[in-house]
């Protein structure tokens, strides 16, 4: 059974996002995803400065089975990209919820966080 933090937040299309500072979120793919892509390697993230709205494709992960879009839990603007993976996308695999972020998002809404759902939710989303 995949891992699922409570102290995050989860969209349908299995990225998560955890608030970091007020209004900073961070946001990476679930342990169920990477567990569904298997063994990633490249990871295309979104440029530092763009804008990137709920829902809206803006990077993309690589494994030897498929290539994925990664949707944005948030609106906002792109803030932080996580360097390592170019590198080291394996990281994604081995550790999605920690080393294995991917971008941070300054928060245009605060309000989006809450459509997203909670570990509950989303346990029982993965389990259709």
């Amino acid at each position: 059974m995949s891992e699922i933090r409570s102290d995050r937040r989860y969209s349908e299309s299995h990225e998560w996002a955890s608030e970091e500072d007020a209004g900073v979120v961070k946001v990476g793919i679930t342990d169920h995803a990477q567990g569904q892509l298997g063994d990633l390697v490249f990871v295309e993230l979104p440029e530092v400065g763009a804008h990137v709205a709920q829902g809206d494709a803006c990077a993309v992960v690589e494994s030897v089975k498929a290539a994925s879009d990664i949707y944005s839990p948030v609106t906002g603007e792109v803030m932080e990209i996580n360097d390592q993976l170019g590198d080291a996308p394996e990281m994604v695999n081995s550790d999605p919820y920690n080393d294995g972020w991917l971008f941070t998002v300054k928060l245009e809404d605060n309000q989006e966080l809450g459509n997203l759902m909670d570990a509950e939710g989303y346990a029982a989303h993965t389990e259709d």
